[in-house]
């Protein structure tokens, strides 16, 4: 599937005109006298940077924004905080995303920006879309279409079409996909939009071939592969030759499915694309070459595919189906030991994966193989069976030898029985042994891989904190700096960073540790509550806990970082909101579970009516997230209580 990157096409060719030579572009914009020309530089250089150097991309947007302001050019604002939202979604912050978008959005409808509140909606929902929440991301591009259509946009409608054909596509709905892609298709044909009508044609195979309409699927690919071929995009052309192939598997001819993936093999000279879509093609071609009993070739393609593997370690757990199509390869062969062995990995590898699914296609697989060694083995007993009766027969025996020869028999049935059971239950505990050696090595290199990445988080990040902190005090002491905003701007940035390195540190800590005991909790409490005397001394804070909680109580690291993290959060916003003389923490044990307490006496606030901000709605997540409750009482003069219970 290609989703379409909804960004304004202003602004793209824009950053393709611009993007060689960003950093001339900035010291051009910041030259430049007319406000309007340099706020709008100033948007689609940020743009530019986002891709590329996210630190300097959050400078340029916060520079142009603080212009924008200065200048009170409306518009130019509105279009960095959209970009200010882009930005936190490439860095993964999705909360502050939705934040900035949310507010661009209010923006541009107060302001009357039609333009820019069309993008803003296409944002919201590819933000939606990304995090599973089809039915909002469908809502926004709905939204986004009839917008388009108000403003007789309809060039633009193509990219509202294609998204909504692909959630629909996502959600298993291929008729209503297959009636938007259809539409899409229409639209770029008449605007002659070729490019995009390569994926349109794409998609719409997909869908027809997901409704078992094979020859229209194939058709549809084909009409793609021509404007591929013909715009030398080739690395949409080897995507739909993959797909082409899956369809011809599907309809049963095989050799066609076969020459094609084949064909998607054979890449060009400075071929672009991501090579390790190929790792399915190298399995599908094994797996057809199984088919045609010819295992050793199989084998051929599923050695290059494990290449890949050790090329990009990161798509081992994709590598699963690898391991089940050589795992079938090696029955055929009869390398039974081979096969278990990757049947294992297999089998280990869709479990990290929360799968089952192909795992019993292999079990299935190797019942089939072991029936027929044992039906060989049942013809070879029965033919010396029938020898025996001979034998019996022609000596005459007497009835009285048979039974003896029958107790005999069974006897040596008797004992074999047992001892393959007492075979079976060594195997069962070897097993067992082995897994829990696994598992105890498992834990072993999680563990030193959490002490590397916070040995790094502290020796890299935590070292270039201390230098901005020390460069920004030199910058105090060693310059005459009479610019009142920007020594508090200066001072800002150093409490910034130094709450960042605390945050750092308990982080750290928490890292470090697979589990957190309530001792622990309580020193990191103490201690921040002893930081936060120090910020305002003129608010008395109290710290208590009640003698029947259990001080040997343990957390996880996540349990013990979450609530440590809302109980800063709260005594933060006391701090900085609630005017109070008095702040509470208390801890005490309610049944089985322990109920954090913590409360203020200041000006309260109306719960029914407050806007809520990510403060509020963080901490419930946070508590959420490790099965606790909480609760928020205020009221306005009457002061706040916030009540964790885990």
């Amino acid at each position: 599937m290609k989703k379409t990157l909804l960004i304004p096409l202003s602004i793209f060719i824009g950053i393709t005109a611009y993007s060689q030579n960003l950093d001339s572009l900035l010291t051009v914009a910041r030259s430049t006298k007319n406000d309007s020309v340099k706020i709008r530089m100033y948007n689609k250089i940020a743009f530019g940077y986002i891709f590329n150097n996210t630190g300097k991309a959050l400078e340029v947007i916060e520079e142009g924004k603080a212009s924008a302001k200065e200048a009170n050019f409306k518009f130019g604002l509105t279009e960095l905080v959209n970009t200010h939202g882009i930005y936190m979604d490439v860095t993964g912050k999705s909360d502050s995303a939705a934040y900035y978008f949310e507010k661009a959005l209010t923006m541009s409808r107060d302001f009357g920006y039609k333009n820019i509140e069309s993008m803003c909606i296409n944002n919201l929902g590819m933000f939606n879309w990304n995090r599973g929440n089809y039915n909002e991301a469908l809502d926004y591009f709905f939204q986004s279409l009839k917008m388009d259509e108000s403003m007789q946009s309809e060039k633009s409608t193509s990219y509202s079409l294609n998204n909504i054909g692909l959630i629909y596509q996502e959600m298993n709905l291929n008729e209503k996909a297959l009636e938007y892609h259809k539409k899409a298709l229409k639209v770029r044909e008449k605007y002659n939009l070729e490019n995009e009508q390569i994926a349109s044609h794409n998609n719409i195979g997909i869908n027809l071939k997901d409704l078992g309409r094979l020859d229209e699927a194939i058709l549809s690919y084909k009409k793609g592969l021509v404007l591929a071929k013909k715009l030398d995009n080739r690395i949409e052309y080897y995507k739909i030759l993959d797909n082409l192939a899956n369809s011809y598997y599907e309809k049963g001819d095989k050799d066609l499915a076969l020459n094609t993936y084949l064909k998607a093999l054979k890449k060009k000279e400075n071929y672009n694309g991501d090579e390790r879509g190929m790792l399915s093609t190298y399995n599908n071609i094994a797996t057809l070459y199984n088919e045609k009993n010819l295992p050793k070739i199989a084998k051929h393609y599923i050695n290059k595919g494990f290449d890949l593997v050790k090329k990009y370690p990161e798509i081992e757990l994709v590598s699963a189906d690898l391991y089940l199509t050589m795992a079938e390869s090696n029955y055929m062969l009869r390398n039974y030991d081979q096969a278990r062995k990757q049947k294992q990995t297999y089998i280990k590898l869709k479990d990290s994966i929360f799968s089952e699914k192909n795992a019993q296609k292999i079990a299935d697989l190797e019942v089939k193989y072991e029936t027929e060694k044992k039906e060989k083995e049942i013809l070879i007993q029965r033919a010396e069976l029938a020898e025996q009766d001979l034998v019996i027969q022609k000596r005459n025996y007497q009835l009285y030898g048979l039974v003896i020869l029958t107790l005999i028999l069974t006897l040596i049935g008797f004992l074999f029985y047992n001892q393959q059971k007492l075979k079976n239950q060594q195997l069962q505990k070897e097993n067992e042994l082995k897994d829990a050696l696994i598992k105890i090595e498992t834990q072993n290199k999680l563990q030193e891989q959490r002490l590397r990445i916070s040995r790094d988080l502290h020796d890299n990040i935590g070292a270039q904190l201390t230098f901005i902190i020390s460069s920004i005090d030199n910058l105090k002491y060693g310059f005459d700096i009479k610019d009142e905003k920007l020594t508090q701007k200066l001072e800002t940035i150093s409490d910034f960073t130094s709450g960042t390195i605390y945050e750092l540190r308990d982080t750290i800590w928490a890292m470090n540790k697979n589990e957190i005991t309530f001792e622990d909790l309580q020193t990191r409490i103490s201690n921040y509550i002893d930081k936060a005397h120090l910020y305002d001394s003129n608010i008395k804070f109290s710290f208590n806990v009640d003698g029947s909680v259990d001080i040997r109580k343990t957390f996880t690291s996540v349990e013990g970082m979450n609530i440590h993290r809302v109980i800063q959060e709260a005594i933060h916003n006391s701090l900085k909101y609630a005017e109070a003389s008095q702040i509470k923490v208390e801890v005490s044990k309610v049944v089985s579970n322990l109920v954090f307490k913590i409360s203020d006496n200041g000006k309260g606030f109306n719960l029914s009516s407050v806007k809520r901000g990510n403060g509020l709605t963080n901490m419930e997540k946070r508590i959420a997230n490790i099965g606790g409750e909480i609760q928020i009482n205020s009221k306005e003069n009457q002061g706040t209580e916030i009540i964790i219970t885990v």
